[in-house]
């Protein structure tokens, strides 16, 4: 029962600002509670969580909502002083959680959608801060033309998505070097989802922006860059780029490299090359620069309601004070500034700059309208449950990282490279990774990351300090979180929090390292392309029907090459467990977003080391990290992730599956569980964990290791089995320029699969060569017969749908549960799957000398021959005498395709 004796305000509400007529309450507050607010006692008409908001005077219908004494609604009824206030979105948002809470039938009010109108008859200027008297110093790298780093690391830099794999081998080899150099921070890899692709994408300049800032940044001694030569973002772009617009490349010892050679040859001559720089970087020394020389990105994620109370005016404390050292500060996140457009330009140089930030605004609004979406959509399911109803509520607490007697000097594009001084906007996407790449990339040493909900997000190459906005959520998250803003709500001014912040930033920059730098581990993502560039396709492409799962019926052609008696007859010895039959199990740790993704590969490398689960028939622990869920529209593009994803949990090599969300994603734990059931997975075969709310790392990995081990120990041994083509199930990857023997053996291949009840599944590129599908009977003009990311359950053979290249293919057809993929190719090899064998066969004797340790088979010039060499491969394989090199290499990746209508928000 609520307390009947009144509570004093102070202890269970507060106001964003004096003025508004909606407070917020910081814990949860039952409903019929009694709160003395100045002379009066409000009663609580509805059980509020910490976060929300309710009346603390009479509203009438039609009034404006305040809060920062900003509007952010208007009422759609009368509403009494004590009343819950609630939109339709938050309802919507808190009834898809499992919460147990009597929710209002109806939302009392609405949002505001008016489009912000620049005066410039009335504008004036704004005049500069004076600057301090005094300038402090850290002890930072000098670099020159470069400015001042605050960390000094060797780069290995994937330029394209296709050499992110090997970048990231690379970096392990190189793991002792911090152990052994004093004066290196460590040997560090990035790698992306970028510029993979044969087509130039339409964020190329972008990518390039951003990689080019990446190589010059101040943090880096050295860099090496890595492509295969013939993607669309290739080394030699880069390098034009970097010299076209005088990035001083020459201030930085660096190398551009092309993969031509195996995969280990590559990696020895790689390793050579990083080896050379590694004296030369340990004879830097940290000197006495003065605190000018800092440059501080601004960035908040997982926020609350107390973001804009707490963490972002303390952000924006520190960056005042910088800027008037003479340093520089850098607001990103433009369609978290939407409703915020006052605010910002309260006080700003000139009309010129204001003109370019709305219209950043506005291309930004374009942009998502392009992709049948709107960026007011921002708000995640991990903001609305901590309070934030709406984009206004949202940006009007962003935009105080802006201290509000600071001027906007300037609008700077994605990733363009910031001037000495000032406080600066740079236009970005709301996803926290995306955006802090091009921060990074804008030359920014250090990182303040302000978090609600408590997000754990790291940059590689850049110190993050992550400052958390209550005292509840910092004492959860405390192994985790370097500043507790929360001490403002109980008291603690914000000028004594402000000093503490700005020591502890001029220490972490002098080397001290963050809580998140001592946990080891950190993302990058850069802003992903965008496939639309207007609307003319967004009503066909939003209600074109999706593919309705059914096989397609196929007639080989009589000519065929056909295999012999024996081959038709290959038995497979497979394990059965619980309906499926495969021939490897694993345990799957299954992140539901981004910010998830290094702690699950973290896990399962962790579980991989203890050899957790080999005595009880499990082969290994995966993870699949992607780059989705923190960020992205919530129409298709999140519609792929999540069916994409709750298929890889049924899929026959995964034993044990436990999904893992960061806490404060769109694609959060109670949403996956929703999906699931509409796919018919029950929710509690699984394990589920949160990052933020079980406690941060440390707690949350203690509890995905035991429920593994609790899981390992309950369950029943695999049977073993016997059983012919009709239990396999083939991805199928067939590169263009083949000869027609190849096709005609490929087509044999399937028709034999088919007709003896099994399944095979090629993606859509497959259908760009007529002389395959000609050959199966299915003609030139192939409609797909499965969406991207579906469960193939009807056998036969199957063409699923989806752009992208080829990693983001392989990854639709692991969802499909298939267990083997066959790659026929004629260029390099590609990329491999995490846990599903890709075995790739060539016919030229050229490739399959150069790739001799990834090719898993050399085709012979006849239709039969080849037959054969595909069939005895898939049967040793299956039957455990050979292992793909893909495997052995560890040359793998994971990629979540956003299809034609996903956009970064």
């Amino acid at each position: 029962m609520p307390n009947q004796t009144p509570l004093a305000f102070h202890e269970v509400a507060r106001l964003a600002a004096p003025g508004d007529n909606v407070a917020i309450a910081t814990c949860r507050l039952e409903a019929g509670t009694r709160i003395r607010y100045q002379k009066t006692i409000l009663t609580l008409n509805a059980t509020l969580l910490e976060g929300h908001r309710f009346a603390t005077t009479f509203i009438q219908q039609g009034a404006p909502l305040l809060s920062w004494q900003l509007e952010f609604g208007r009422a759609l009824t009368d509403i009494a002083a004590g009343d819950y206030v609630v939109n339709a979105g938050m309802l919507e948002a808190l009834k898809n959680r499992s919460i147990r809470l009597s929710l209002p039938e109806t939302p009392n009010f609405e949002d505001i959608s008016e489009a912000f109108v620049f005066d410039e008859r009335r504008f004036t200027p704004a005049p500069p801060l004076p600057r301090h008297t005094h300038t402090p110093t850290f002890k930072g790298y000098a670099r020159h033309k470069r400015g001042t780093g605050t960390r000094n690391y060797i780069l290995l830099l994937g330029t394209s998505s296709r050499t992110g794999s090997f970048v990231k081998q690379l970096e392990s080899r190189f793991a002792w070097v911090r152990d052994v150099f004093e004066h290196i921070d460590g040997v560090v890899a990035v790698a992306h989802t970028e510029g993979g692709t044969t087509e130039p994408p339409n964020n190329l300049t972008l990518v390039l922006r951003t990689l080019a800032g990446f190589m010059v940044h101040a943090n880096i001694a050295a860099v090496l860059c890595v492509d295969v030569g013939t993607e669309a973002v290739t080394n030699k772009q880069l390098e034009w780029f970097a010299r076209e617009h005088h990035y001083p490349l020459d201030d930085v010892p660096h190398a551009f490299m092309s993969l031509g050679d195996a995969f280990e040859r590559e990696l020895e001559r790689a390793e050579a090359l990083v080896t050379g720089w590694l004296d030369a970087a340990n004879a830097v020394r940290r000197q006495d620069m003065p605190v000018s020389e800092l440059k501080l990105a601004l960035q908040c994620g997982g926020s609350d309601a107390f973001s804009g109370v707490s963490g972002n005016p303390l952000a924006g404390w520190v960056a005042k004070e910088l800027v008037c050292y003479g340093g520089a500060a850098n607001l990103a996140e433009t369609d978290e500034l939407i409703g915020a457009e006052a605010y910002v330009l309260k006080r700003v140089k000139s009309t010129e700059v204001a003109r370019t930030f709305l219209g950043m605004i506005e291309r930004f609004k374009t942009r998502a309208a392009w992709h049948g979406t709107s960026a007011e959509g921002n708000p995640s399911g991990g903001n609305k449950l901590r309070g934030l109803y709406n984009i206004a509520l949202k940006s009007i607490g962003a935009a105080n990282k802006k201290h509000p007697d600071v001027r906007l000097e300037g609008a700077l594009e994605y990733g363009e490279r910031m001037p000495a001084q000032g406080f600066y906007f740079m236009d970005s996407p709301g996803n926290d990774l995306e955006s802090i790449a091009g921060q990074v990339a804008a030359g920014c040493n250090a990182i303040f990351f302000v978090t609600g909900n408590g997000s754990i997000t790291n940059f590689p190459f850049v110190p993050t300090i992550k400052i958390v906005t209550t005292s509840e959520r910092y004492a959860l998250l405390k192994n985790d979180m370097d500043v507790n803003a929360g001490r403002y709500l109980q008291g603690t001014s914000m000028d004594a929090l402000g000093l503490e912040t700005q020591e502890l930033l001029f220490s972490v920059a002098s080397g001290t390292r963050t809580v998140g730098e001592n946990a080891g581990h950190a993302q990058v993502q850069l802003w992903r392309n965008w496939q639309q560039t207007s609307e003319t396709n967004v009503h066909k492409l939003l209600t074109q029907a999706e593919p309705d799962g059914q096989a397609l019926p196929v007639t080989p052609a009589s000519n065929l090459p056909l295999p012999s008696n024996a081959q038709i007859n290959t038995s497979f010895k497979l394990m059965s467990y619980r309906g499926a039959v495969t021939s490897a199990h694993i345990g799957l740790i299954l992140p539901t977003s981004l910010c998830a993704g290094q702690i699950a590969s973290m896990l399962a490398r962790q579980f991989n080391a203890q050899n957790l689960g080999q005595d009880k028939g499990v082969t290994g622990f995966v993870a699949l990290a992607h780059t989705e869920g923190c960020g992205t529209s919530g129409g298709q593009g999140a519609r792929l992730q999540t069916r994409t994803l709750t298929n890889y949990l049924r899929h026959p090599r995964v034993k044990h599956a436990l999904l893992l969300e960061h806490g404060c994603e769109i694609t959060h734990n109670d949403h996956m569980q929703r999906v699931m059931q509409q796919h018919g997975l029950q929710a509690q075969t699984y394990g589920w964990a949160s990052i933020q709310l079980d406690g941060g790392i440390q707690t949350v990995s203690k509890r995905v290791q035991t429920w593994f081990e609790t899981q390992l120990e309950l369950s029943e041994r695999a049977l073993p089995v016997v059983v012919g083509w009709e239990a396999l199930r083939l991805g199928v990857m067939v590169d263009e320029g083949l000869p027609d023997y190849v096709h005609e053996a490929l087509a044999a291949l399937c028709a034999l699969i088919v007709r003896a009840g099994g399944t095979v599944v090629t993606p859509e590129r497959s259908l760009e060569h007529d002389a395959f599908t000609a050959r199966l009977g299915l003609g030139t003009r192939v409609s797909a017969s499965l969406a991207y990311g579906a469960f193939a359950s009807n056998a036969g053979f199957h063409v699923m749908e989806g752009p992208g290249h080829f990693v983001e293919m392989l990854t639709g057809l692991g969802a499909s549960g298939v267990e083997l993929v066959l790659n026929v190719t004629n260029t390099r090899p590609a990329q491999g799957h995490p846990f599903i064998p890709l075995l790739q066969v060539t016919g030229s004797h050229a490739l399959a000398s150069r790739f001799h340790s990834e090719f898993d088979a050399l085709l012979a010039p006849d239709a039969h021959a080849a037959l054969s060499t595909i069939i005895d491969l898939l049967a040793d394989t299956l039957n455990q005498r050979y292992s793909p090199k893909s495997v052995a290499l560890n040359n793998v990746d994971f990629q979540l395709t956003r299809g034609r209508l996903g956009i970064s928000l």
